[in-house]
This record gives structure tokens, sequence and C-alpha cells, in this order.
């Protein structure tokens, strides 16, 4: 498979191209040199598509995170060397289960130590040969920016909804931080441009250090199928959007084709915030969710991550494991053991636990003895006054806790603070009998995941506890309900652990719930945590990639914009932008023209507040109306009595007001209506119930036309707008359901009006009305911007091969903005619409 990149540009100007291959071949290092890019800084800003059709299936995943899946350290013989080694413990290696023998995975990450400048090139070359891992070096001062910076400062701590309300919160926002971020997504985007084949290989991109990734390579490769999973929370819309670069970040993931999230509550954030600040709104058909974002449908996964069961089996199976469990059994003779195990951060609630552990411990003396807390706390990831303030605290409530309530050899509190092996970790969750996660705020948390694991155990286990290996194995489970895991553990008992006195009588069930009820809920949640592992996980997540991708190929894809503000259009092949030479020319050579032009939007800026007509747009109307070769419709929504003030002065404009409602083909004709209506009697009964939306919706407000009633929300809450759009939608077909009208959503409005009216009634009048004159058009012009405007549309495009045209005809049907549209053509807004019509004036 070759790669279809340039390591450098000055690779690509001298014509010096390089392939990356299963072969192996030494990898040009791309020189990342410290500092920071804007977000405009980027050299190659040439999108790379291709229209050559590929297979769905995929022969090659690269995948791209924060850290490579692997361990680093010295060599012991003094050269000064490297040694890696897979790290088992790693998630992106674990996923590779899900993918199959027959896709190639490469691995594209920063390492955990850093590397001499002078020895990069070898250790690229030798982790591409050996473990085909692409490493981003990051120069230090950079990384820190990054890493401890922007990602541990600024994202984590908000992402987990913890606001920087003072400088000892997380600190002010630093946009040399920002810059910092974007730079290190931008050494990715190189390192992965490294080695991607865009027409065939799968990017699936982790977490939040590599947000605006999607973005860079998207610009690089139009194509590019690409996949993002968030790790982390996604928080509500309230908290997000206190973020300053949120519409930067929300913009860069919706680059990508599919984006993953442990639970429904953080898609649903993500969607909220989607449609508050970008007023982008979510749909879901046949089980998928998706975003329609400038023709490009990006999908939405919910799926918790699993654990690697087989890896925890097989420690399980370890005599170090063993002899350890055996060794915990006599420590813990005849103590009932609670286990807690958590990162030592500020999120993972290792206080609240102690202080409920310290309340059972009030209400229950006569247990004293018999029952142990046994905490392992892992060290921080992160660094800072709030983790030595964490460990400070814990400390003295364990101290206080066993000071109190200690007897002469026993400890209610067991503290270890110190680095575990992976085996010892896995001998406390056997011994344990209730596990407890008391996390405030936790991505996933798969703590209760591998102790339902290591409670099943395995004969051997059973012999050095005593255990009948044919009985049902047991658990008990406590988990906060403001983690990821804790939708998907049923039989758990849930905590608010913010509630000191509720964690505390959850102690006490799992304690003392019957053996059955223990064995019971173990029962399910092994069911569960044993078929949903990593590599469910990531085969699923494929597999939604496969899905979301398959499109890719039949579509017209380019780039729009600037730095983060890159997107990408997908369209119909057919569809392009109008050529002003063009339609002038054939203009020019014909003789007898239709010309259909919507208003706002199309001749005036959407939602403007003016209260008159475009001076520009009103003498484009005059200079095209008095060529007595043409006749011109102008096809709005306003009512008559606005547009007949407002086109006074256009005598040979014909007016087509509420969508086509009424007509009138010059200024002396007296108006028609397009629909025999009997009466509108049915408004007395559509009214109160509008109104009565209107009173409990603040922002809402009803527009009364003569033949039709519109509800617009666009200034209301938009989720309690769209909700009461959809009550007031589902209110007004019920009342109305006996009368002869319609009753449609649309952007922000609910509309009710006699049934069969719209703008394409307009279109299908004219050309009627030239063939019964002998004089079918030879042009036919037609523009519009919105939904309404596509029954014209798709009236004139199937006229082509009707009766009521020119054989020879030019038919341009245009719509403003590149969007998916019922149109061939479009220009890009309502300035370039009014100088196409000054030009064929």
């Amino acid at each position: 498979m070759v790669s279809r990149s340039y390591s450098n540009l000055l690779d690509l100007a001298s014509g010096d191209s390089w392939t990356f291959s299963r072969e192996k071949k030494r990898l040009p290092r791309v020189a990342t040199v410290a500092g920071v890019l804007s977000e405009l800084d980027d050299d190659n800003n040439n999108s790379v598509s291709s229209d050559a059709p590929s297979s769905i299936s995929p022969e090659r995943m690269i995948i791209v995170g924060n850290q490579l899946p692997l361990r680093v350290h010295r060599s012991s013989d003094g050269s000064g060397d490297w040694n890696f080694s897979w790290d088992e413990d790693s998630l992106l290696l674990q996923l590779k289960d899900g993918i199959g023998e027959d896709v190639e995975v490469i691995y594209v990450g920063c390492l955990k130590e850093q590397i001499e400048m002078s020895k990069q090139d070898d250790v690229s070359q030798t982790l591409l040969e050996n473990f085909k891992c692409v490493p981003a070096f990051i120069p230090p001062e950079l990384f820190s920016k990054f890493y401890h910076g922007f990602c541990k400062q600024h994202l984590w701590p908000l992402f987990h909804y913890m606001l920087p309300l003072s400088p000892d919160l997380g600190g002010r926002f630093d946009r040399s931080l920002w810059q910092a971020y974007l730079s290190v997504n931008k050494i990715f985007a190189d390192k992965v441009m490294e080695v991607i084949s865009p027409d065939d290989d799968f990017v699936w991109v982790h977490d939040y250090h590599l947000m605006v990734l999607p973005t860079f390579l998207r610009k690089r490769f139009n194509r590019v199928k690409l996949g993002y999973f968030l790790h982390s929370p996604f928080p509500s819309s309230e908290i997000y959007r206190t973020l300053p670069v949120r519409d930067e970040l929300l913009r860069a993931l919706l680059n990508s084709d599919l984006i993953g999230f442990h639970t429904f509550d953080y898609a649903r954030h993500f969607l909220s915030c989607c449609s508050r600040m970008l007023g982008i709104s979510y749909q879901s058909k046949r089980g998928y969710i998706g975003l329609e974002y400038y023709g490009r449908t990006v999908s939405i996964k919910i799926l918790p991550v699993g654990i690697h069961s087989g890896q925890i089996q097989s420690v399980l199976n370890l005599p170090e494991t063993q002899a350890k469990v055996a060794e915990l059994r006599d420590q813990f003779k005849d103590q009932s053991v609670m286990l807690g195990v958590d990162d030592m951060d500020i999120f993972k609630g290792i206080s609240l636990k102690l202080l409920a552990m310290e309340h059972w411990l009030l209400n229950h003396r006569e247990k004293r003895g018999k029952v142990v807390l046994v905490q392992i706390a892992n060290p921080a990831r992160g660094r800072g006054r709030d983790v030595q303030e964490v460990q400070s605290e814990t400390h003295a409530t364990v101290r206080r806790i066993n000071e109190a309530f200690g007897l002469p050899g026993y400890k209610p509190v067991v503290l270890i603070d110190r680095p575990l092996q992976f085996y010892e970790r896995i001998a406390y969750y056997v011994i344990a009998e209730s596990c407890l996660v008391t996390a405030v705020r936790d991505g996933m948390n798969l703590i209760p995941y591998e102790y339902i694991i290591c409670r099943q155990g395995n004969e051997k286990l059973d012999e050095i506890l005593g255990l009948d290996p044919s009985a049902a194995k047991d658990s008990m489970l406590v988990v906060s309900e403001f983690i990821g895991c804790s939708p998907s553990l049923s039989g758990a008992i849930r905590v608010n652990p913010w509630n000191i006195e509720a964690v505390s009588e959850a102690m006490e069930s799992a304690l003392s719930v019957s053996t059955a009820e223990k064995q019971l809920r173990h029962e399910k949640h092994y069911r569960y945590v044993s078929t949903h592992d990593v590599a469910y996980w990531a085969r699923s997540f494929l597999q939604d990639l496969e899905r979301a991708c398959r499109d890719h190929v039949r579509r017209r894809c380019w780039g729009i914009g600037f730095g983060l503000g890159f997107r990408v259009i997908a369209l119909d092949p057919s569809f392009r932008k109008l050529s002003i030479e063009h339609i002038v020319s054939a203009y020019k050579r014909t003789k007898n023209r239709a010309i259909l032009l919507d208003y706002d939007g199309t001749m005036m800026i959407p939602d403007s507040l003016s209260t008159t007509a475009n001076t520009e747009a009103v003498a484009v109307m005059n200079n095209l109306g008095r060529d007595t070769n043409n006749v011109v419709y102008l096809v709005s929504g306003k009512d008559r009595k606005t547009l007949t003030s407002w086109f006074s002065s256009c005598e040979r404009l014909g007016i087509a007001a509420e969508h086509g409602y009424f007509v009138r083909p010059n200024q002396d004709a007296e108006w028609e209506t397009c629909v025999p209506v009997p009466d509108f009697d049915w408004m007395q009964i559509a009214e109160p119930v509008m109104k009565l939306y209107t009173e409990t919706t603040d922002g809402s407000a009803i527009e009364t036309k003569e033949s039709a009633l519109v509800w617009n929300y666009q200034y209301a809450d938009p989720d309690f707008g769209s909700c009461q759009a959809k009550e007031l939608l589902d209110h007004l077909e019920s009342v109305l359901a006996n009368e002869p009208v319609s009753v449609k959503s649309g952007q922000f409005i609910v509309e009710v009006k006699p049934q069969g009216v719209n703008k394409g009634l307009v279109a299908e009048r004219l050309l009627a009305a030239r063939q019964h004159n002998d004089m079918l058009p030879d042009f036919v012009l037609c523009i519009g911007d919105d939904r309404s405007d596509e029954d014209m549309f798709e009236v004139i495009m199937n006229a082509r091969t009707g009766p009521s045209l020119s054989p020879v005809a030019e038919v341009f049907a245009c719509t403003v903005g590149q969007k998916p549209s019922k149109a061939k053509y479009y220009l890009d807004d309502t300035s370039e619409i009014l100088r196409m019509l000054q030009g064929l004036a």
C-alpha cells in the first residue's frame, strides 16, 4: 500500500517523493521545532482528494493517541540506548483484538520519555520496523504547555465540571497554551500524513488531547475516513459554553465521520452544544444519530468501552497472584474487605468515601474489627496544588479515622499510596467482598469491570480461599451515579457521592445483603462485562465507522474556510457553482425568458430586521422587468401588502405572496389565488392553540397572514423551543385533522396553511401560461435559499423533459450557499446573487 502523502513540501517542490510500504523503509522525520503555530499556520492547505473508488472494508487502521502503547526504558548495558516493549495495559493496544488479524494497525503518538534529538531518527526506524509505531517527538517546553497546560489546566477540569472561577481553580484561559495545543495537534497531523493512504486507510483518533486533529487531517484529505472517540465526560452546554474556544473545538470534532461517547448523557450534551452554539440539530434514523454538517452526515456512537478480560484472567493464573491472594487472605482473616481503587486526584472522591466510612463506623460500632476499607491510591496523572491538597486531606482523614476507631492489630482504613504491580491489585479485587467507586465525575472508570472479572476467579484461587468451585460467585458494587460505567451496571448500588449518609447506608447494604442476592447481581454483571469487552467495543466502533464512510466515494468534496473554520462540503457530483459568464452568455442569446426569484435570504440577508426593500434588489427587478423578453416573478413568504408597498415602482414585476397563495402578474392586474379555499374558519381553531404555546414559550411569536398562521420560536431557548414545536405540531394536527389545511414544521417555525399551497405552484402557473400563449421559454432562472424554494427547483428541473419549455431551453436552478439541494447550481451569498442579476440586467 503506497502512501500518497509527502513528508515535506520541499520534497514535493523538488519532485523527490518518498513512499511508505509494508516493507522496511527508513522513515523521514518531520522537523518539530520548539515554538507555537497559529491556527492559520498550515503549510499543507491544499486539500487532497480522489474520485477513485475504494473498498470500504479496511486493510489498515491508523490509531492516534496522545501516548503510544509502549513501555520505554534505558538499556542496562550503559550504552544509553533505548529499549521498547508493548504496554499490555494500554487500551490502544488492547483494542486490536476487535479489529481483526487481516487489518494492519499503525500507531501514532508520543513516547513516555524524552528522546534525544540525535537518536530520534534511529528510534523512529526501530519503532516502525518492530512495532509499527510512528512516534511524534514534541519539544519538552511545547509538550508541557500542551499537556500540563491546556489539556490539564483547561480541558480536563472543564470536562469534569470545574470552572476556573478563580486563578487557583485551573487558572484563567491562556491563549499561548491554546496555541501550543494547536501546534502539537498539527505535529500529530504531520505524522499521520507520513503513513496514510487516504483513499484506503481508516483513522481512529482518541481523547481530548487531539480534539482539533480531525480538522488538520480533513484539510489535507477531504475524504479521509476518520473516527474520533472521547474517553472523558462531555459537559453540559452551560459548562462548555464558558470555554473561549468552544466553537473551534466543536467544528473540529465535526470534521470526523463518527464521534464516539461512553454514555448517552455525554452525547446528549455534545448535541446540545452543537444546537445552541452552532445551530446544528441532530436527527435519529433507524437507531442511528447523525448531524448534517455541510452535506456530510456526522454519525454519533454511544458505547462504553470494555476491559480486556483475557488479560486479567491470565494474571489471575500467575503464581505471584495466587501467592498474594494467600497473603491477603491471612492478613484480613475473619474480616470483610471493602475495596476502593482510585487515582489520587480531586475528582475521584476519595475523601468523600473516607467520610462515609467514618460515618458508618460511628453508626455501627459493634462491627469494629470486622470490616476494613482498603483504599488503593494510584499516583495522580496531573500535578499541582490541588493534587497535594487531596493527598494531605486523604492522609489526615485516614489518620483521624484509625485513631478514633482502631483497635490493637486493627485499622479500619488501610491506605496504600505506593505504586502496585498489576497482579497485586488483582489480588485485592479477589479478596474484596465489595468494591466502592465514589468519583464525583469520571468519563468511564473500569475498576468495577475489573473487579467483576476477578471475583469470578478460577479453580486454584477457589482452593486458596476455601471456596466450592461449583458454587456461584458473588460480588457487590457501590458506584457513583456520576461515572460513565454506572448505566451499564444495573445491579450495582448507585449513590450520590456528595451525600455522605447515603454512601454510608450503601456500604451497610453491600455488607448485609444476602449471599443469594450477591450471586444474582454478580451473575448479571459478569454476563455483561465478559461479553462487552474491549474487543466488542472496538469491533462495534469500526463497523459504524465503515457505515459512516460508505458514501465518501459517491460525493463530490471540497474544502472551504480558513484555520479551524475549515470544513468540507460534500454534495452531489452534478452540483457546481454558477458561472457568471455562462449564464450571461445564455441570457443574451435567448429571447423568451422566465425568471423566478425568492426574496428573503436571496435578495436580502436572512433574518434582516429591515422594514424596507433592498434598494439594489428593487433596481435589479426594475431593469429585468423592462426587457419585454422577460417575465419576472418575485416569490416570497411575505404578505401581499408588504410586497406591494416595497415593490410599487416595479410595474412589470409579477409577485407571488405567502408562498404562492396570492399571485399578481403585474402591477395593473388583480390579485388571484392559486388554490381555491372556501373559508378560513380553521384559523379560529388554530390561533388559540398557538397563543397557548406562545404564552408558555418565552421568545416565541405568532405571525398572522391572510392565508396562513406561523408560530416562530427563533428567539426561544433552542431545546425548549424545539420540544414545544413538536408538541404544537401534534396538537395542531389533532385539532385540525378534518380541516383542508397542512401543518408543517420548518426551521424555527410551525406553519398552518391551505393544502396544496407551495412555491412550486407559481412555477407551474408561469410555465403553463407561457405554453398557452405559444411562448415556450428558452431560458429559465430560478433562485432561492431554503426548503420552501425546493418546490420551485423541482418543477423547473422536471419541466426540462416536458412540453412547457423549448427543446433547447437553458435551465438554471440556483440555491444560495453550498448545501444539499434539488438545484444544480449555487452562488455563495446574496451579494453574489445581486452581482449576477446586475450582470444580466
